[in-house]
Formats: C-alpha cells, structure tokens, sequence
C-alpha cells in the first residue's frame, strides 16, 4: 500500500511525473515546486509548479531562473535550477511521485520575483 500524499503546500519540492508532453515542455520525473497559494492548495486538486532541471552557466543567467543549492531542508541532492518560464498546473494526486522538502523563505521570494518578470506583473 503506497502512503498517503500530504496536503500541497506552497513552496514544497516534490518529484512529479511531467509526462506525457508536448514540444519544448519540460518532462520525465523531476522535483518541482509548488507555487500555488496554501488557501488554493487545501481546496483545488490541480496545483501549479515550477519544474527544477540541472544546473548550468546559461540557464543560470536567465531572468526567470532561479539557482537552488542541495540541502536537507530542500532535499535537492545537486546544484539546479527553478525553471520559472515552465510553470505548469499539474493534478497533483495523480502526478506527484514523492516528497523532497522544501524551499526556504528567500529562495521563494527569487521565484516570486521571477513570476512577476514571466507573467508581466511589474
């Protein structure tokens, strides 16, 4: 029997199952973020994320990226990247795989900023 999912809360890493795709869309399992509000999270079976993908010099340097160091509380195992050009709505019940952990507070207030550059929110 596979244990329960907890409730989504935001700014949770956890691996989902992106597939199937299309086009350019980031797929396979990978951790993601929850950025959806805790309010929408408690009520709404689908949540948005942001998928996090390897690290590197380019991806690094884009505006709507934000670089995420390997810790225990966020349970990333390599240096990565929030992909925030990628936000998704994902089923969250259907498609989370697994638990990771966390982003903490600073980290989530780079990925709002990066939001507000991709969605034209000043």
């Amino acid at each position: 029997m596979t244990p329960a999912l907890p409730i989504p809360f935001r700014g949770m890493i956890a691996d989902f199952n992106l597939d199937p795709t299309r086009g350019s869309e980031t797929g396979k399992i990978r951790p993601c973020i929850v950025v959806t509000n805790d309010v929408y999270n408690r009520r709404v079976p689908v949540v948005q994320v942001i998928p996090v993908t390897a690290w590197n010099e380019k991806k690094c340097r884009i505006a709507m990226n934000v670089e995420l160091s390997p810790s225990t509380e966020n349970g990333l195992t390599k240096l990565s990247i929030a992909d925030c050009l990628q936000t998704r709505p994902v089923d969250f019940a259907a498609r989370c795989v697994q638990m990771r952990g966390r982003v903490d507070a600073a980290t989530l207030t780079e990925i709002d900023t990066a939001l507000r550059i991709v969605f034209g929110l000043g």
